[in-house]
């Protein structure tokens, strides 16, 4: 049987060239007023996973 991609995992995560799962941080979208500046500059970013969970996500997605 084909392992399939989990959906929901190819939308948050993007593969670099290098082989490297990025994300975007939360709090950049929803109720902004509330937060600092500094918060949402940052939150903009998309950052580096975790190598420990790099190797959880793969799984998800096996043929990306």
């Amino acid at each position: 049987m084909k392992q399939k991609t989990v959906k929901s995992a190819q939308k948050r995560f993007k593969k670099t060239a290098t082989g490297k799962l990025m994300y975007q941080k939360m709090s950049s979208q929803h109720l902004a007023f509330g937060k600092s500046k500094r918060t949402k500059r940052n939150s903009k970013k998309r950052t580096v996973l975790s190598p420990a969970d790099q190797s959880r996500i793969r799984k998800l997605m096996p043929n990306r």
